[in-house]
């Protein structure tokens, strides 16, 4: 039995380490500590009750290490800034003053068309109709709305995403790739992949950032959408 607990306490460990090394991307409204424990406790429970050859003492007793394991975690959670951000992480600002924190999204394994869809679903369609936009520990993004907007809101779609062209989205918007690439040589950009994010609305007001570079708004000719 004692082997029991200790084999549970390592694979909660090894998956507590491993969910936290995948990022913000994987974890919903839960900590990473109490995201693992409802996977192991789940899979735990499973095993005992669909295999009549392991002992249901040996599965009660793996639940409760990892129960016991999980009080623990929650208490070093609670005694300090340092355990609370080796088990939970930190908030990560993905948007500041600057625009897009480009570093900020890696380090969490997210791109800028993650922080688009998060943004959505909060109601924000455009990048710049917040001031700031923070993923918290548990994985939800949080923001600052821009309340002031001097232009009338439509629809954008993201031409360039992560140094990428979408021709799907050029279409769309009724934009060549031969217009993009005039319109940011225009800028000084040569080249495509230095380009962050560019979207582009129906009225042809577009956000263009570079990566390490503060954020452009301005407008464009030749959008119909």
């Amino acid at each position: 039995m004692a082997l029991i607990f200790i084999r549970s306490a390592l694979i909660y460990v090894a998956l507590l380490i491993i969910m936290r090394l995948m990022g913000k991307r994987q974890i919903g409204e839960m900590q990473p500590f109490e995201f693992t424990v409802t996977l192991l406790i789940a899979e735990l429970a499973c095993i005992p009750m669909s295999d009549f050859s392991i002992p249901l003492l040996y599965g009660v007793s793996a639940i409760v290490a990892v129960f016991v394991l999980h009080q623990f975690m929650a208490l070093l959670d609670k005694t300090g800034r340092t355990f609370k951000f080796l088990l939970s992480g930190k908030p990560s600002v993905v948007i500041n003053k600057n625009g897009v924190d480009f570093k900020e999204l890696k380090k969490n394994n997210l791109d800028v068309q993650d922080l688009i869809e998060s943004m959505r679903t909060l109601g924000y369609f455009s990048l710049d109709s917040v001031y700031f936009a923070i993923y918290e520990a548990n994985g939800t993004l949080s923001a600052l709305e821009r309340e002031e907007l001097n232009y009338t809101p439509s629809m954008p779609v993201a031409v360039i995403k992560n140094g990428k062209l979408d021709s799907k989205n050029l279409n769309v918007i009724g934009l060549s790739i031969d217009k993009v690439k005039s319109f940011l040589s225009d800028k000084g950009i040569k080249s495509i992949k230095g380009v962050g994010v560019f979207t582009i609305d129906g009225n042809g007001r577009y956000y263009l950032q570079e990566y390490n570079k503060n954020y452009e708004i301005g407008y464009i000719s030749g959008v119909s959408k």
